[in-house]
């Protein structure tokens, strides 16, 4: 086929490129009749129940997008938790996770069994270059694709900015109940998730409140940064 027009090649290799990753149920053992919204992570699943797997292949930029999919296929079969379920060398030993194929296993949960969380603020760095930011005070550069957590005091205001023109700052009071916050920093503008999965929701310029559900996710797939 030849195709004359620059602009609809363009199309066609973008197409392409959108159509390379595959979110689908590799494993189904059986459904759940709940109708829980949420969608958590788990590390201990002794207590859960295992309903199956969903497998991503083709790395996607288009992070909500990707949680999107999974979290439709999770509550396909009614799943209200997961866990990375690590694929294993020839060796035995367990791969480290490659954004461009990953898996999780899906389960659920009663409420009362999922644990309490740290009191921390969790700060994702989305931006395709090194970002910096500010915390009381103290500066981090925070790598693409990478995150910080930051352990909060319940008796302190916490501000964060992003330290350039036209930045953001916010102030952050921990909750008393010792739930963890969680922001992105970005400097390009990300679309609001109106699918009611759990995306992004309190925007503030380019530093934007994440619902658990979706940070959860960018928490498994982002590189943990140490806050020195």
């Amino acid at each position: 086929m030849t195709v004359k027009n620059p602009l609809l090649l363009i199309f066609i290799v973008m197409a392409g490129l959108c159509t390379a990753q595959e979110v689908h149920l590799s494993k189904v053992e059986k459904v759940h009749d709940n109708t829980d919204r949420f969608l958590y992570r788990i590390d201990e699943t002794r207590n859960a129940e295992y309903l199956g797997e969903v497998e991503i292949k083709g790395f996607s930029a288009d992070d909500a997008a990707v949680f999107s999919e999974a979290y439709k296929k999770a509550k396909e079969i009614g799943a209200n938790a997961w866990a990375w379920k690590p694929f294993e060398k020839i060796d035995g030993s367990i791969q480290d996770l490659d954004p461009a194929h990953y898996r999780l296993a899906l389960y659920y949960l009663p409420k009362n069994g999922f644990s309490g969380q740290s009191g921390s603020i969790y700060l994702f760095a989305s931006s395709e270059n090194n970002q910096k930011i500010r915390v009381n005070g103290k500066d981090y550069t925070v790598s693409p694709r990478s995150y910080l957590q930051l352990k909060t005091d319940p008796g302190e205001v916490y501000t964060i900015s992003t330290r350039k023109l036209l930045g953001s700052t916010i102030k952050i009071q921990p909750k008393q109940n010792g739930s963890n916050q969680y922001f992105q920093i970005s400097s390009a503008r990300i679309k609001s998730d109106d699918t009611g999965a759990g995306g992004l929701n309190l925007k503030s310029g380019d530093i934007i409140g994440l619902e658990k559900s979706y940070a959860e996710f960018l928490s498994i797939i982002y590189h943990q940064q140490k806050a020195e």
